[in-house]
């Protein structure tokens, strides 16, 4: 299984945002910078996760982006239904004689173990271990 390019951008993103979480809104242009990509690839980026209701959105000249949600409240799989929609990954497509896909029923089941997981890991869980190694090196 492997996600988007884009979903890897948008995690990486939002969890840029968690880490410098400011009042402040984050222009486009410093996100883009970070990332090293284009600012109009990641424009698209920030519209998902906006319509998905993580992130704010302000225009003008004090615009750019702010997280919506709670920090502690994002998880993985927020930013990644944001970015690939909520589909499941796995479609059974051939038909067997008894019209019931056996290895559909497994896949999901397996689906369900892997979103429960990520839905379960917030992406500020992982910051704060990383912010307490840091603290611990000094």
């Amino acid at each position: 299984m492997r996600y988007t390019k884009a979903t890897n951008y948008a995690l990486h993103t939002v969890a840029y945002m968690i880490a410098h979480d400011k009042t402040d809104n984050l222009v486009l242009q410093t996100l883009a910078q970070h990332l090293n990509i284009s600012s109009t690839y990641l424009s698209k980026i920030l519209t998902q996760l906006v319509k998905a209701g993580l992130v704010q959105s302000t225009p003008g000249v004090n615009g750019g982006y702010v997280l919506r949600k709670k920090k502690e409240a994002i998880s993985f799989l927020d930013v990644i239904k944001a970015i690939e929609g909520a589909g499941a990954l796995f479609d059974c497509g051939l038909h067997e004689e008894d019209s019931e896909c056996r290895i559909l029923k497994v896949m999901n089941e397996a689906e369900d173990v892997m979103e429960n997981y990520l839905q379960n890991k917030k992406i500020y869980e992982i910051l704060q271990h990383k912010q307490e190694i840091e603290v611990n090196e000094e």
